[in-house]
């Protein structure tokens, strides 16, 4: 894991999102060090950040005035968009109730509301037979819990009775309509009788939820269906409407498995996390074993335990290795199956795979707040946020079932008033209409195939906050790219050390400068200067075990410490005023003379990075460091100018440098010396020039560009709190490549949105017009509806494995 990852900032940036209950702000990860901009420190970063910030708007405060609370229900028995409405349609008539989150594919709503107790809303949610689990109540800390835990855990499993009795309600429906066929009557004491049986035994469930939509004017899918079937019953279609009703249950049971693979596509996730660890006893004992270990579940893992872990196993929580070396599978967390070699020092994380050694690791997070964990936390909270085109769908919907009603009575009322046509027949054909109009399969396309673009990318090591940014990835015309970590390791060495002081050519005053620039490195967490102070300490250790005449000196204090924004640092050593920055801060000091210029261009054209000591109006030491190219940038640059995208670098190091790295991942437009302000004005006008644009970083200093950008990047985010919460779009390695893969999803995901909206709304157009030309009948009707909606959710499903792991 990267030094830079051990400090974490966030800047916020807001999008309105257009959703009628809710207005969301969404941030950007932006992670120290602030690089491209040398040397600069904390002090900057924040001053950054602050510029960079956009407040989100509250959703609390979306129509509520004032503090308000939030409590979030498991509801058991929602699995279709018909109960979302029922329930929305409930409570947002209620006093005190203020914004309403439902995540469909989790059975999850959010309410936020002002009510001194959530008692109201349980009640109303019962009332709808919709059994409510409480998982979190914030005016009860104590609420849900263990019960809201085990309620999700268990969710809502079709009994093996019900099946039971659909089968028996079949039988029933079948046995009526071969006697009627046979006999010709479909009126006969023998079909009534079993269609009732049938209607009993399949449908009461439905006509229960019917009634329930009445006493809440709802008009949705329930109510509509025991319309028909009461109507079919009225007629005189007895045998049909025993069909009708059981194979709207056997539907709505088969959609409801359906949707479970969803539901599980990110959950299986977290079961790779082992449940039981082996954990060093800290009061000394032998332990269970007899060896001062012993077995403990995982969940009551506190932190900074010891745990052991033998090879093959998989490691049971996030850790820091405190002796041994392996090499692990980081594929649950990177997307990336290649090993990965770790020794002491180094981060391990939950659910990863140990192959070769033993090794033991302090622990650094418990198991509810595991990289792993808030992966899956983090996939579930994007599942409930609306995608544009779901947002879309949703608002056809809302016109679409009424425009369907009203078009079936005036289909049952005008031909017999105005044309003296038999009642009866346009009845039937009103009825099958209104069976037609079922949203389900329409609205139910668009979450499916979302969650499984979002549980796709998430197993490939990419974490997308939301719909709305994987829908939004296949519109990036345009993408900026940071260097420094980026394209680059981030970890620069020096090269180079010159001393300009005269007086100071000798080994002493060599070393003295070096301490003094050491000196104000450390106060910076900038990679260059990271570099400078890693390459004073190996001074100080070889010093130690090589002693010689001269002594390296030790640790000099910088006092006063000061940020120059893009330009380095400043600060004081005895009483005397140092700065240790790039090659525009010694032109804007006015200490660049021709021979140095020329020095710093031969360096620069070499692609290294130059620092410079300066005191009393002279440069003192020029320090040069190289970063190395990814392997993987000049491929990811290649995959994104294939997918028709623009791209830029845009760094705070020099022109020379700039271009040097550029030609080596062939990336043509490269920009250098760019402060936070340039990079905020050059993603400007790359938005003007291209459209959407994208913005790859992991600095403070990166912060006002990843604001303004349609989607902020955040590289290599796993272990790191900011980045998983923050980022439009989180790569939880520091592979590039995972960008082009990210938009080539994006665009697979629109084209099966695209594919599930036309099965949908084309089933329903041939099947109103075989209706209104007499050729369908309603058991077809529910027939077709059931085909449309397993077809857009199995559709949907192929996401799941549309990144296979390189």
């Amino acid at each position: 894991m990267s030094d830079r990852h051990q400090h974490d900032h966030a800047h916020s940036h807001a999008h309105a999102h257009d959703h009628e209950h809710q207005h969301a702000g969404h941030s950007h990860a932006a992670e120290a060090p602030a690089h491209d901009a040398c040397c600069s420190g904390h002090e900057h970063a924040h001053e950054a950040l602050q510029s960079a910030i956009a407040m989100p708007t509250s959703r609390k405060q979306a129509r509520l005035s004032g503090a308000s609370e939030e409590a979030v229900f498991f509801i058991q028995k929602m699995d279709c968009p018909t109960e979302e409405k029922l329930i929305r349609e409930r409570l947002t008539n209620m006093n005190g109730i203020g914004a309403l989150e439902f995540n469909l594919i989790q059975r999850e709503l959010t309410v936020q509301h002002q009510l001194p107790s959530i008692a109201p809303i349980v009640a109303t949610l019962k009332a709808l037979d919709m059994l409510p689990a409480v998982k979190s109540d914030s005016l009860d800390s104590s609420a849900g819990g263990a019960d809201g835990a085990a309620a999700q855990a268990v969710a809502y499993r079709i009994p093996t009775r019900k099946w039971v009795l659909l089968g028996l309600a079949g039988v029933a429906a079948l046995g009526s309509e071969v006697i009627a066929w046979s006999s010709g009557d479909e009126r006969s004491l023998a079909v009534i009788a079993l269609s009732l049986l049938a209607i009993a035994l399949g449908g009461l469930g439905t006509l229960k939820k019917g009634w329930i939509a009445l006493r809440n004017f709802s008009l949705n899918m329930n109510f509509l269906m025991s319309l028909a079937v009461i109507g079919a019953a009225v007629i005189g279609q007895w045998p049909e409407a025993a069909v009708v009703i059981v194979l709207f249950t056997l539907a709505e049971m088969i959609e409801a498995l359906s949707l479970d693979k969803a539901r599980n596509a990110i959950a299986g996730l977290m079961a790779m996390s082992p449940d039981v660890a082996t954990v060093r006893d800290p009061s000394g004992s032998s332990g269970s074993n007899g060896s001062g270990w012993s077995s403990m579940p995982a969940a009551k893992v506190p932190l900074d335990a010891e745990v052991r872990v033998a090879p093959g196993e998989r490691v049971p929580l996030d850790g820091v290795i405190l002796n041994g070396s392996t090499s692990i599978n980081q594929a649950p967390i990177t997307g990336e199956s290649i090993p990965v070699s770790k020794q002491a020092g180094d981060q391990v994380f939950a659910g990863t795979i140990n192959e070769q050694g033993a090794f033991e690791f302090r622990v650094t997070a418990v198991q509810g707040d595991s990289t792993l964990a808030r992966i899956v936390k983090s996939v579930q909270q994007a599942q409930g946020q609306r995608a544009p085109t779901q947002r879309f769908v949703d608002q056809f919907a809302r016109y679409y079932i009424p425009a369907v009603v009203l078009i079936a009575l005036l289909v049952a009322a005008l031909p017999p008033l105005l044309a003296g046509a038999p009642f009866y027949p346009w009845l039937y054909k009103a009825l099958v209409l209104l069976v037609i109009a079922c949203p389900c399969a329409l609205v139910i396309s668009t979450p499916v195939t979302i969650v499984s673009g979002l549980a796709a990318a998430a197993r490939h090591g990419i974490l997308i906050k939301g719909g709305v940014y994987l829908e939004q990835g296949r519109k990036l015309k345009a993408l900026a790219l940071d260097k420094t970590g980026t394209l680059t390791f981030g970890k620069p060495v020096v090269t180079d050390l010159i001393v300009l002081d005269e007086g100071r050519h000798d080994s002493a005053g060599q070393a003295l400068l070096m301490a003094q620039a050491a000196a104000l490195a450390t106060r910076s967490d900038h990679p260059v200067s990271r570099a400078i102070a890693q390459h004073w300490q190996t001074q100080q250790t070889q010093q130690t075990q090589q002693p010689a005449a001269i002594q390296v000196p030790k640790a000099l204090e910088a006092e006063d410490f000061e940020a120059l924004s893009g330009r380095g640092v400043k600060a004081r050593i005895a009483a005397q005023d140092f700065y240790l920055g790039n090659h525009r801060l010694v032109h804007e000091l006015g200490m660049c003379s021709p021979q140095l210029e020329a020095r710093l261009q031969v360096l620069e054209k070499q692609g290294k990075t130059t620092t410079l000591l300066c005191r009393d109006q002279r440069v003192e030491l020029l320090i040069a460091v190289a970063d190395t190219v990814r392997p993987s940038s000049k491929e990811a640059v290649a995959d994104l100018r294939a997918l028709g995208v623009h791209v830029v670098m845009l760094t705070g190091d020099n022109p020379h440098t700039a271009q040097a790295i550029a030609a080596e991942v062939a990336i043509e437009d490269a920009r250098g010396d760019q402060l936070p302000e340039n990079k905020l004005d050059a993603v400007k006008t790359l938005n003007r020039q291209h459209g959407d644009v994208g913005m790859v970083g992991d600095g403070i200093n990166d912060a006002p560009a990843l604001a303004q950008a349609q989607i902020g990047f955040a590289m290599g985010a796993a272990g790191t709190d900011t980045a998983l919460e923050t980022a439009d779009v989180a790569l939880m390695d520091d592979d590039l490549r995972k960008i082009p893969d990210f938009i080539r999803l994006s665009r697979k995901t629109h084209a099966v949105l695209t594919q599930n909206i036309g099965i949908a709304l084309g089933i329903k157009a041939v099947f109103m017009v075989l209706a209104l030309a007499g050729m369908s009948s309603l058991w077809m009707a529910v027939f077709a509806d059931m085909g449309a909606s397993l077809l857009v959710v199995f559709n949907g499903l192929r996401l799941v494995r549309a990144l296979p792991a390189k």
